[in-house]
């Protein structure tokens, strides 16, 4: 015995339920109180080595 729809899917709620599978979000990016350069929120900016005004990690320029 196969399993089948009672009903047919309606086109609006197929597209509905297609509609979400590619939507993502785009990472808000911050500029750095330190040198000026594009950051991703809550992380140490690759260019400086700043977070929150300290100096997290060295790097070689």
């Amino acid at each position: 015995m196969a399993i089948v729809p009672k009903r047919k899917t309606s086109k609006a709620r197929r597209n509905k339920r297609r509609s979400n599978v590619w939507k993502l979000t785009v990472p808000t990016l911050i500029r750095c109180d330190k040198c000026g350069e594009y950051k991703l929120m809550h992380r140490v900016c690759r260019s400086c080595g700043y977070y929150r005004g300290r100096e997290v990690i060295k790097v070689e320029a």
